[in-house]
């Protein structure tokens, strides 16, 4: 059916072209063309501008067949490619006839147009009910068309196969974004991206020659010959030794470097050793003095040990040399005085210890006076410590600084009467022997220091009122809070669970005063005879595992992970275990020296033990501690060796792994009872 459309600029005209079977086919030339096919009586009718030519409408013709060989005929005439619709002479809306026919109608045939389809909203679809049923249903499908037109955002095409791909804006709907309830800006409006780039213009040049008319001077000409040429083999082998120059000045200047970083790091290496073999140089010689000291003005146990080791050694050399050079009656000479001089050392050492000892009980006396009239302490939830004084300590502080008093020497005249009235007020309060010996003893002193008595001979009686007032003192009548410091308690019935008795001295004494080894099954000798063994037999020096053991329990203690076992060892455990397992020296060094070995976890992440241990330098164990995998650090056949230390450690040890389990039921105990504390609850009175 012929249809016509208006032009925007040109008037058109239709046109009707017919398709024949064999192949002639409607041509548009003016404004509308009905196009059919004689043989099904098909027409198509398109509109045509007046201007456009034959060749452009073969163009856009939906035919698909090469335009070489379509002819066009109008007419009964054929009409070149080039002729425009005007040789017509169409009015406006006006529908003319035209024929295609094509050259080669044994490949190109002639079909009817195919016109476009277009699918309607709703379908009915038949559908198989079965898989092997041969019954059909149909069903209504609805078709849903986006309503969103995607736009055209650009693209590209492949020139190769013309395949257009478009941008992926045009391709996806964008996503919507939730209302925030904020004014949102994207990045392009905060900030702008500014780049310079340097352009250069074109600069025409050219040339002149003299000419007729023209003369161009040649005094500033230069005459310029070719140089000589340079094959490729030249010019590589030139880069080649350009390239060998540069890394020859680089090397060195590399070399120059590293050998300056190397003298640099030799230089701070050396001082650093220097500076650490004056450290222990300086510690070696510290520790030499005062060990001298010690052995001149001996004040503690340890001091004295440490005397009497040094005794055995001189004994043991002097012995050694009289057997290496001395025979028959000189050597029992040589021995007889040897046997002399150890006596008179020792009964030197005697009267050192009995001086050193009356000065040690006063200390010890203080110290137990001070250690009741201290107040009660605990740490809070928070970690603040509250201090509380009672009745009892403060009746314990008053009688400290009583004791304080009346034991200085070389006090005024007056002030001593004070603590002599100060002393009597106090005793006063309670009436018993003990209290009128005392009250007498005052009024004695009293009275002869008003008949102006030397002080020299007041020594003794001042002596007796400090006996008796701390024989007072320690009355747990007089005073209460003594009662919880007292060795012996005054109720017998808690001394039968906690004495033992020592079948070398006969005396029953608390446990405390009976050293218990790791692997010991029975209670032995109390320390009193273990001690008077040392000094009459073997006379050795435990000083140094005694500091070995005290680093050990504050390194431990700094762990704060609740160790248990190091505190169940001895110092005689750790002088077995230094001797007969680890050979009295460092496991890395070597090193022998006592004074400067300490024993750390091996494993840090476990707790101390004899089977989790090494012996090593202090500057070794800073090291070692430092470690995070000790199977990359140490090699397979060091830690084999340590592994076989663990095991004898483990096997004489036995019996710690069942003390641990007992220590740590006895913890929980204890945990157990803290939450049975009273604790203060903050009250107001309502008004």
């Amino acid at each position: 059916m012929p249809f016509s459309c208006s032009p925007r600029n040109t008037p058109s005209f239709p046109v009707l072209d017919p398709l024949h079977s064999g192949c002639p086919v409607l041509l548009p030339l003016p404004s509308s063309v009905p196009h059919f096919l004689r043989s099904s009586e098909q027409k198509v009718a398109h509109p045509i501008q007046q201007a456009s030519t034959v060749s452009d409408r073969l163009e856009s013709s939906s035919s698909k067949m090469n335009q070489e060989l379509i002819l066009v005929l109008f007419l009964g005439s054929m009409i070149e490619d080039d002729e425009a619709l005007r040789r017509t002479r169409a009015n406006f809306d006006e529908t003319i006839q035209s024929e295609k026919l094509c050259l080669d109608q044994e490949h190109f045939p002639g079909k009817a147009v195919q016109q476009d389809y277009h699918m309607p909203d709703v379908i009915t679809v038949r559908v198989q009910t079965g898989k092997y049923s041969d019954s059909f249903q149909d069903v209504v499908v609805k078709i849903e068309r986006p309503a969103y037109h995607k736009p055209f955002l650009g693209g590209f095409k492949n020139r190769i196969t013309g395949v257009e791909f478009h941008n992926a804006g045009s391709q996806t709907i964008p996503k919507k974004q939730p209302d925030k309830g904020i004014q949102l800006f994207c990045r392009g409006t905060q900030t702008v991206f500014e780049k310079n780039k340097l352009q250069q213009t074109k600069n025409t040049t050219s040339t002149q020659m003299t000419k007729i008319g023209l003369y161009v001077s040649n005094m500033t000409d230069k005459l310029i010959s070719p140089g000589k040429y340079l094959t490729a083999e030249e010019y590589h082998k030139r880069r080649l030794e350009a390239v060998i120059v540069l890394q020859t000045y680089f090397r060195r200047w590399h070399a120059i470097n590293v050998v300056q970083n190397l003298r640099e790091g030799k230089r701070l290496r050396l001082a650093w050793e220097a500076q650490e073999e004056l450290r222990r140089k300086k510690e070696k010689e510290e520790k030499v003095r005062k060990e001298h000291k010690r052995r001149l003005n001996p004040k503690t146990k340890d001091d004295f040990e440490l005397l009497y080791h040094a005794l055995e050694l001189w004994r043991q050399e002097e012995t050694e040399r009289i057997n290496r050079t001395l025979t028959g009656a000189e050597r029992k000479a040589a021995f007889c005085g040897l046997l002399e001089q150890e006596a008179q050392l020792i009964a030197s050492i005697g009267r050192h210890k009995l001086s050193a000892d009356e000065e040690n009980q006063q200390k010890a006396i203080l110290q137990f006076l001070h250690k009741c009239a201290q107040p009660k302490r605990w740490k809070a939830y928070d970690g603040k410590v509250t201090e509380m004084d009672t009745q009892y300590t403060l009746r314990a502080r008053e009688l400290f600084e009583i004791y304080r008093s009346i034991s200085m020497n070389d006090i005024p005249k007056d002030e001593r009467i004070d603590v002599l009235l100060t002393l009597r007020r106090t005793v006063k309060e309670h009436e018993c022997k003990l209290t009128q010996e005392i009250l007498e003893l005052i009024d004695r002193e009293a009275d002869l220091m008003s008949r102006e008595v030397k002080e020299c001979n007041l020594e003794g009686l001042r002596k007796r009122i400090c006996t008796l007032f701390l024989q007072y003192i320690k009355t747990p009548k007089f005073n209460p809070e003594v009662a919880k410091i007292l060795k012996v308690p005054p109720d017998p019935l808690k001394l039968y669970k906690n004495v033992n008795f020592c079948h070398s001295c006969g005396n029953h004494l608390p446990s405390t005063e009976f050293p218990v080894p790791a692997n010991s099954r029975t209670i032995g000798r109390c320390r009193l005879c273990c001690k008077l063994d040392n000094e009459a037999r073997r006379r050795e020096g435990f000083l140094k595992y005694k500091l070995i053991l005290e680093n050990l329990i504050k390194s431990e203690t700094d762990y704060q992970d609740d160790a248990k076992i190091v505190f169940l060892v001895q110092h005689q455990d750790l002088q077995y275990m230094i001797e007969n397992i680890w050979g009295c020296q460092s496991a890395l060094s070597a090193c022998s020296d006592l004074y400067d070995l300490v024993m750390v976890r091996w494993d840090k992440q476990h707790e101390w033990s004899p089977w989790n241990t090494i012996l090593l330098t202090k500057d070794e164990a800073v090291a070692h501690l430092k470690l995070c995998n000790l199977q990359k650090a140490y090699e397979a056949a060091f830690i084999h060796r340590i592994k076989h230390k663990h095991i004898r450690a483990k096997n004489y040890f036995a019996q710690i792994p069942a003390m641990t389990s007992f220590l740590h039921r006895s913890d929980n105990q204890a945990s157990a009872n803290e939450f049975l504390i009273a604790t203060p609850i903050p009250t107001g009175t309502k008004t």
